[in-house]
């Protein structure tokens, strides 16, 4: 399958990755991943081994895109929602002021 990463085309295969990740030790996943055989992966890192190239030279999006199209699992990381604050911005100006506490 043709895929551009970091503007260069690649022709990709599910063989072929699987063959290039063989032998290569998983680092800690903290972010997205990808699992290749039984083996979850950092996306960055199956990137850098497929492509060859520099981490910083290619988004996680890029190498997502195409794993997922090769029918690999990929998972993303939730980002968290944004939540309220406990304290009003009046409240914590008083608190900082040190006067009585706003209602």
């Amino acid at each position: 399958m043709r895929c551009v990463i970091a503007r260069f085309p690649f022709e990709l295969t599910r063989s072929g990755v699987l063959d290039s990740m063989k032998g290569v030790k998983p680092e800690e996943v903290v972010g997205d991943s990808v699992t290749v055989g039984r083996r979850a992966y950092p996306v960055k890192q199956v990137g850098e081994v497929v492509t060859r190239q520099d981490r910083r030279d290619f988004s996680a999006g890029e190498v997502l895109r195409a794993m997922t199209r090769l029918g690999f699992t990929c998972r993303s990381v939730p980002r968290p929602a944004a939540t309220a604050p406990a304290v009003s911005p009046l409240q914590h100006a008083s608190a900082m002021l040190g006067g009585p506490p706003a209602v």
